[in-house]
């Protein structure tokens, strides 16, 4: 039988050779930056730390592997969240990687390569004085929310259930960005804060040092996260999903969710536009 390390680098060195193949004789061969967009204020995903210019977590962290992976000079490009997915299909940016849930509505406009699994989560002040477990426990609460993501869709859609049968609707306070949404939270503004499991899961045990916050219920409306490229490069596409798939076998993927804290997230493999798989 094959030693399993061995077995592990040679399937990395075949999905390496292929990344190159795909490539072809492009601009990519030629060593051409790579432009990714990210809303770089998500952490532990992206974000900046005090004092340090370079964007720090786990999804920038991909991204220079992916980079060194495909032979390319990773420029990163601070973006609004909303702005990102038209950045790539108008050609601005070669990919997006920003924590975005791989979604059919997103679909129609960019291509996936899909790279790790989370859902949303709640954060309430410590005590979680009003028993919020759900979504259904939010009727006429303050709630805030970054604009355009997944979660202000998921609240407009539970707004609209709460006054189907007679409650108040969720007072929505949507914000550009998850750290101006997070900071109506912390000025007593708005009683719970709505975003990415991995997010809520990271400030729980940061904010205040772990005491004052405390993730509501579950993770729910679990969903891939995904890498956009232009749905007509094909070239990028491809390459960009066997240069994850090596980062998968040869361990690097593995070390970097470590590093993060993230491992729960993994995913095994590299799947295209995905996300239709876990709408329900």
């Amino acid at each position: 039988m094959m030693d399993f390390k061995l077995a592990r680098c040679l399937a990395a060195l075949c999905v390496s050779a292929s990344i190159f193949v795909s490539l072809g004789t492009s601009a990519a061969a030629a060593g051409a930056p790579l432009r990714i967009g990210s809303d770089i204020s998500y952490a532990p995903l992206e974000f900046f730390s005090k004092g340090n210019p370079n964007p720090r977590g786990f999804d920038m962290d991909l991204a220079r592997a992916l980079g060194a992976r495909l032979g390319r000079p990773v420029q990163f490009l601070n973006r609004s969240f909303d702005s990102l997915l038209g950045g790539v299909a108008d050609g601005t940016l070669d990919l997006a990687i920003s924590a975005i849930s791989d979604t059919r509505a997103r679909e129609q406009k960019v291509s996936f390569v899909d790279y790790f699994l989370a859902g949303s989560g709640m954060l309430v002040p410590a005590g979680n004085r009003y028993h919020i477990f759900s979504l259904a426990a939010l009727c006429g609460l303050p709630v805030d929310v970054q604009f355009a993501t997944s979660q202000a869709i998921a609240l407009q859609a539970q707004s609209v259930a709460c006054k189907r049968v007679g409650l108040a609707p969720i007072l929505l306070q949507q914000r550009a960005t998850d750290d101006a949404a997070l900071s109506m939270l912390l000025s007593g503004k708005s009683d719970v804060h709505v975003t990415d499991f991995p997010v809520i899961a990271y400030l729980a045990r940061t904010l205040d040092g772990g005491k004052r916050y405390v993730v509501a219920g579950r993770q729910f409306d679990v969903v891939p996260y995904g890498i956009a490229v232009a749905k007509n490069d094909v070239a990028l596409t491809d390459a960009v999903q066997s240069a994850l798939q090596s980062l998968i076998a040869d361990g690097t993927y593995d070390r970097l969710l470590a590093k993060w804290g993230l491992g729960q997230g993994a995913l095994r493999s590299t799947p295209i536009d995905a996300g239709t798989l876990y709408e329900h």
